[in-house]
This record gives C-alpha cells, sequence and structure tokens, in this order.
C-alpha cells in the first residue's frame, strides 16, 4: 500500500515540475514582449515630443521603427505558441493577457497614426504573428483585443485633453503631446479628427452587449472621459478655433 501511494504521489510530483517548467518558459518570453513593449512605446513618443516638423514625415519614421520591433513581437508568440501545450491556451492565458491587451493597443495606435482609421483584429494577429480564429491555435484573444481598442481610446482622449490645456494656456508646462504640438504649430483640425474618431469607436462599443467585469468597468470609466473631448470641441468652437467646412467650389458652365 505504501510504494501504490508513493507512486501516486511521484506522478504529482512529475506532473506539478513539469508544469513549472512550461510556466517558467512563457514567463521568460512574456518578459521579452513585455521589454519589447516598452520599446514600441518609446519610439512612438518620441511623436509627441518633435516640434515644428514635417508631420507626415515624422510619423512614418516613427511608425517604421515601432513595426521594424514587432518582429520580435511576432518571434516571441511563435516561441509561446511551441511551449504551450495544445487546446491549453486559456489555462495559461493569464501569463501574456496584460501584455497582448498593451501591444494591441500599440499596434492599434501606429496604424491609427499611419492611416487614421480603426485596426481590424485580423491586422492585430497578423502584427503579433498569432492566429486570429481560436480554432486555428494560439490565437489573440477578442477580449484581449477590445482592451487594446479601449487603451486606444483613452489615449486619444488624453491627447485631446493636453490639447485643451495648452489652448486655455492653464498649465504651460504640460508634457508634450501629438495633438499638443499639433495646436502649437497652428492645426487645430487634428483634435477634432481625434474627436470624431473616439466618439465613432465608442459608438461601437455601445454595440456590444459587455458583460465581462473588466471590459464594462474599462468602457465605462472611458465614457465619463470621452466627456472632456466634448469641452475641447466645444472650446474650440467659442474661441473660433474649429476649422470651418471647406466650402463646395460650384463650376461655371
Amino acid at each position: 500500500m505504501a510504494e501504490r501511494i508513493s507512486e501516486i504521489f511521484n506522478s504529482f510530483q512529475d506532473f506539478l515540475s513539469n508544469e513549472e517548467e512550461i510556466r517558467e518558459e512563457i514567463r521568460t518570453n512574456v518578459r521579452d514582449l513585455e521589454k519589447t513593449a516598452r520599446d514600441i512605446m518609446m519610439i512612438l513618443q518620441n511623436i509627441h515630443n518633435e516640434n515644428n516638423f514635417e508631420e507626415n514625415i515624422i510619423v512614418s519614421k516613427y511608425c517604421t521603427m515601432a513595426r521594424e520591433l514587432f518582429e520580435n513581437v511576432r518571434k516571441s508568440y511563435a516561441a509561446l505558441a511551441k511551449i504551450v501545450p495544445k487546446d491549453q491556451y486559456y489555462r495559461f492565458h493569464d501569463h501574456w493577457r496584460s501584455v497582448t491587451q498593451k501591444l494591441c493597443f500599440l499596434a492599434s495606435l501606429v496604424i491609427y497614426l499611419e492611416v487614421k482609421v480603426l485596426v481590424s483584429k485580423e491586422t492585430v494577429a497578423e502584427m503579433l504573428g498569432v492566429q486570429n480564429n481560436r480554432e486555428d491555435g494560439f490565437h489573440l484573444d477578442l477580449e484581449d483585443f477590445l482592451m487594446g481598442l479601449l487603451q486606444l481610446s483613452a489615449e486619444l482622449v488624453y491627447i485631446i485633453y493636453c490639447m485643451s490645456v495648452v489652448a486655455s494656456h492653464l498649465y504651460v508646462m504640460f508634457q508634450s503631446r501629438f495633438a499638443v504640438n499639433s495646436v502649437t504649430n497652428g492645426d487645430y483640425n487634428r483634435p477634432i479628427e481625434i474627436a470624431r474618431f473616439v466618439n465613432e469607436l465608442i459608438a461601437g462599443f455601445r454595440l456590444l452587449n459587455l458583460k465581462n467585469d473588466n471590459l464594462r468597468k474599462r468602457f465605462d470609466s472611458l465614457k465619463y472621459s470621452v466627456k472632456k473631448v466634448e469641452e475641447v470641441v466645444y472650446d474650440l468652437s467659442i474661441r473660433g478655433l474649429k476649422p470651418s467646412p471647406s466650402p463646395v467650389v460650384q463650376e461655371t458652365e
């Protein structure tokens, strides 16, 4: 009997040891992902700190640099896909959940800066080097993608809020952001563009029946922040800084 019990618990120990090895390998790759995410963020922050620049050239430069680092992201996720046992994705998902959400945010920010559109889940999955659909293997979880978009919304709301501070001359030493520099360079149209994009994105989230606690809490907090966007647009309007629609030129016969 004693030998039988010993065999059983030795098998348990083997299982626990093997799982700990898997988790340690996962943690190593996740640390690499976190470092790369920080590096990408630092690169994109350079956009906010440029003064008197050619916007398209600067954006293209730093977005290209950021995209190059996404190659490291793809390698790390490829390594994770080999480590995580088949059909056990969600057993270990908590290890990379946070960094994946951050990378979804960074990928969506790159796309917005480049072409001013909302990125698709498929495109983000491609940038990360993972599958788009769960049934295809190691994939991009929908909740992680949505959390990344909410982070994008929060960042853009913050950009607009910074712009309002500069426009009102309330806090001269405020940290520079992209929209702030746009205003100091006379580009009052950018905050309007950002405000329109954020409101359309929030409208899209309102179509979802969010029951997940984390998504719901993040979305609810963002809804209150969006009021700042409306205040900025109003402030630009009363100051006469809001760009007027371009007049339609009628051709003469």
